[in-house]
């Protein structure tokens, strides 16, 4: 590219405590290389490309690009589960005729498996098109399932070590509930988010690696009937008094109504039901070998935006991830994916690499049966000492003015629209004959 190209960073599916800095990790990179000319942020994914909605990031102020680090979730530039599908051909040509228009050779995609897929079809047509066209993913999910069984190609995601801070404390502080109520409440059921992959729920056993606790965790990876979660609850009040549970939301103990997603993901937190409602419904109704009854917490999107409990190891790695997705495109390294591996060593420490898209694109890494324990109410030590750095020693510092916390607050600034307007394929209503 002789003439400097223009850059397109989107984001998509759910959002991360962390997801910002790595917005912001990918604008501050870019103005370090002379091959790139303005950086857009599509407005709400790769829905803002299809409408032609292209922020100006480059225009911004840079206090509000710093600010992005401790702005949490995805309200900066927006998010979208709009996919990419088979079939859809006017999207894709959308796709390219609207980075042709915009002088775009560069396209960063900061999300999960799914975004990866995206990224790599868009790279795929461009090629088949005669488009220069570099894209590049940026990792992100809170769930940690994108990469391989191995821990080879990716060791984790950004969003992974905030959600897993956030249940440590929040395990901490359930702990303190239960302690005092125990003789009213002695059984305390929360649910974690993670779909039926176990990496999030798995983070409750962080606080209390020496196992003193009355905890039963309950990973999608080990399906289990309400009669058998009541035995081992009731074997543990006999035991201890009171006992904390913390649930999956994919936990498999029969139909909740779930809802999926445009990408076909189950959808937990939009079911009539949730798990952890109906294990509280399911031992109140048999009944406690102890006075008192179970109660339940279902903790909601906080999970994915709490960004007083991020991780700073997480915050620097989101960060570093933008970063390496610019120096990947800048230097004309295309179809890959940035990623985050671990040295080896008992000291923490991370590096900063690249995977081919196609080897991350559309796949589910699941939780490692052998960080499982063998009655399947808790994890091994392999799994904490893996989890343990990610979610850093100390608590971020936030921002603040007048008490409140100071978000960044981006200007909507926009590239002059040069298309007719579109509806992506998706959202058409059907024709009625």
């Amino acid at each position: 590219m002789s003439q400097p190209a223009n850059l397109v960073v989107a984001q998509s599916g759910g959002p991360s405590p962390v997801i910002n800095n790595s917005l912001r990790g990918v604008v501050e990179a870019a103005r370090e290389f002379s091959a790139i000319g303005t950086v857009y942020g599509a407005w709400h994914g790769i829905e803002g490309v299809l409408r032609e909605q292209l922020l100006d990031l480059s225009s911004q102020s840079p206090e509000e690009i710093a600010l992005l680090r401790t702005t949490p979730a995805a309200g900066s530039i927006g998010t979208c589960r709009y996919k990419l599908k088979e079939g859809q051909d006017e999207d894709f040509e959308r796709v390219i005729d609207v980075f042709q228009a915009h002088g775009v050779g560069y396209f960063l995609y900061i999300g999960g498996n799914d975004s990866m897929d995206t990224a790599n079809k868009i790279a795929l047509l461009a090629q088949r098109r005669g488009l220069d066209l570099i894209a590049v993913g940026v990792p992100k999910t809170i769930d940690n399932d994108v990469g391989d069984s191995q821990f080879q190609l990716v060791d984790h995601t950004p969003g992974y070590g905030s959600t897993a801070k956030y249940w440590m404390h929040m395990v901490q502080n359930a702990n303190e509930e239960n302690r005092g109520s125990s003789p009213a409440d002695p059984v305390l059921v929360l649910q974690a988010m993670g779909r039926r992959i176990g990496f999030i729920p798995a983070a409750a056993r962080l606080p209390d690696p020496d196992r003193e606790l009355p905890l039963q965790i309950y990973l999608a990876e080990r399906p289990c009937r309400l009669e058998q979660i009541a035995d081992q609850v009731n074997d543990q009040l006999k035991q201890s008094g009171r006992v904390i549970l913390v649930v999956s939301e994919g936990l498999d103990i029969g139909s909740l109504g779930e809802v999926k997603d445009a990408f076909g993901h189950t959808s937990f937190s939009a079911s009539q039901m949730t798990v952890a409602q109906r294990i509280v419904n399911h031992l109140n109704e048999v009944g406690l070998p102890v006075k008192g009854a179970a109660r339940g917490n279902v903790s909601g999107t906080d999970q994915r935006h709490s960004i007083a409990y991020a991780s700073t190891v997480d915050l620097e790695e989101a960060y570093r991830s933008g970063q390496k997705a610019v120096e990947l495109a800048a230097s004309g390294q295309g179809g890959l994916m940035a990623t985050i591996l671990r040295e080896p060593g008992s000291i923490y420490s991370a590096r900063y690499d690249k995977v081919p898209l196609a080897e991350v694109a559309g796949a589910d890494r699941s939780f490692p049966d052998e960080w499982i324990s063998p009655d399947g109410l808790d994890v091994t030590d392999a799994f904490v000492r893996y989890a343990r750095p990610l979610i850093g020693e100390g608590m971020v510092s936030l921002p603040m003015v007048d008490g409140r916390q100071r978000l960044a607050r981006l200007k909507p600034v926009f590239a002059a629209q040069k298309l007719s307007e579109y509806a992506p394929q998706a959202d058409r209503s059907p024709v009625v004959s």
